[in-house]
């Protein structure tokens, strides 16, 4: 449904009787009064019991009415999320390889890497805020034909500002949980890559329904949202500057915008998906799974190719892969099957999708209740669907890492962001079927459902 009708809402579907839906009173017999008709007599409910339907997610949107007036921002979202998921998690892969070499303990090295990686990120922020929101932008045009210039402004703005706070606080944070743990002596790539992943989509969701409220209720101000993106423009140089410091952070700013647009675009994808399903009946519940299908697959996945990363980076050279891994499309069973370092961690990231995954449901259905699908059948294609999402990323970062070390360029800036937006794409559309699979079982189980009268 898309413009006034996204706040329309079927009586049927809102558990009215139909005939309220008509909008007329039964007809009273000729003595005046009102009879009821035979049938099954029906208890009323309760306003309270009205009010105890409504979820976490009903009152989030309540809470902020942008969502729903501006559609273009649930498309912005896979793509923001994405993205900005990209930029933490490569930094803390990058972070977390450093420190596994070695190059953050002399201070004043430390000091040049961390530096110049923040301000690199504060780049790549500003301009993954502009893309993503010409990319929802353009996706709404197309869908709907149309492109209102306030809601560009708003949507653009909000996703500069967003972004850019974000990447400052989770890059701070990647800072301190890096060398913290080399200090303590465990693997930052077990523990950096999943915390950025997870909490950057936690705070940039957050700062996007935050900033972008303000926005919508300030959009008469005419200067305010191109002062916001010019403002951010124009301190891009001052970022640049200080990522020149560090030869292979200026590297990535040369070379390392391919993979984080690429990324973006099949993101982008996902979020047309999730735009396209969210407001159907079939599909309820799907808004409150796709983050957490796509957040698990994203962060197994790119513990895993900042593992084999690390793995390659101590053990060779950009350009060489060792011997045991000569092979660039090596079979999934090698990927999986084997007792070499890399394919041992690939089970126990897979074995994890699956407790991980009912975790998360069990949680799901405390939250919302009755309103999202908990059925035995649900449960078991909501996970095959979590585990063939899995399974195809963690071979598909094997596969990845290998080729990019091949062209001697770093798996830790290269491979994530295509990996992750993999992921946003395959457990969106994999959600969706599951969705579609699940109605069309039970709708073959219970029988055609008889429309209104």
């Amino acid at each position: 449904m898309d413009g006034t009708e996204a706040r329309q809402r079927r009586p049927e579907e809102l558990g009215l009787p139909h005939t309220l839906s008509t909008g007329q009173l039964p007809a009273a017999p000729e003595d005046g009064t009102l009879s009821v008709p035979e049938g099954p007599r029906v208890a009323p409910k309760p306003l309270g019991t009205e009010l105890s339907r409504e979820t976490a997610l009903s009152i989030g949107l309540q809470d902020w009415p942008v969502f729903v007036e501006v559609k273009d921002l649930l498309t912005l979202v896979p793509p923001l999320v994405g993205l900005k998921g990209n930029l933490e998690m490569t930094l803390a892969s990058r972070l977390s390889t450093a420190a596994n070499m070695g190059h953050l303990d002399e201070p004043q090295e430390q000091h040049r890497v961390i530096s110049s990686n923040l301000a690199l990120i504060q780049v790549q922020a500003t301009v993954v805020g502009l893309l993503a929101a010409g990319a929802a932008l353009l996706l709404g045009a197309v869908s709907r034909q149309e492109l209102d210039l306030t809601t560009a402004e708003v949507l653009c703005a909000s996703s500069v500002l967003a972004a850019f706070l974000a990447a400052f606080a989770l890059g701070v944070l990647m800072v301190c949980i890096v060398i913290g743990a080399r200090k303590l002596g465990v693997n930052p790539d077990n523990i950096a890559t999943p915390i950025a992943a997870s909490l950057g989509d936690l705070i940039t969701l957050s700062l996007l329904a935050f900033v972008s409220s303000f926005f919508y209720k300030h959009r008469d101000s005419r200067y305010l949202t191109p002062l916001v993106c010019g403002g951010f423009a124009a301190l891009t140089p001052l970022w640049v500057l200080i990522a020149r410091q560090s030869p292979p952070v200026l590297k990535v700013l040369k070379f390392g915008w391919v993979p984080i647009v690429l990324a973006m675009v099949i993101s982008s994808f996902g979020g047309l998906i999730l735009n396209k399903t969210v407001s159907s009946q079939q599909y309820k519940g799907m808004a409150v799974f796709a983050p957490i299908v796509c957040g698990v697959g994203g962060n197994l996945v790119a513990i895993q190719t900042s593992r084999v990363s690390t793995y390659l980076h101590v053990w060779s050279m950009p350009g060489v892969l060792p011997l045991w891994m000569k092979k660039l499309w090596p079979d999934p069973c090698s990927t999986f099957c084997t007792s070499e370092v890399n394919s041992t961690s690939a089970r126990v990231l897979l074995l994890l999708a699956a407790p991980g995954h009912l975790l998360f449901f069990y949680i799901v259905c405390l939250v919302e209740g009755p309103t999202v699908p908990n059925d035995k059948t649900f449960v078991v294609l909501y996970l095959l669907a979590g585990l063939v999402q899995v399974t195809i990323l963690l071979y598909l970062a094997e596969v990845a890492v290998r080729l990019t070390w091949h062209q001697a360029l770093d798996p830790d800036s290269h491979c994530i962001p295509y990996l992750t937006g993999l992921g946003d794409l395959l457990g969106t559309g994999l959600l969706a079927l599951c969705f579609l699979s699940h109605g069309l079982l039970m709708g073959g189980i219970s029988g055609p459902v008889p429309g209104p009268s």
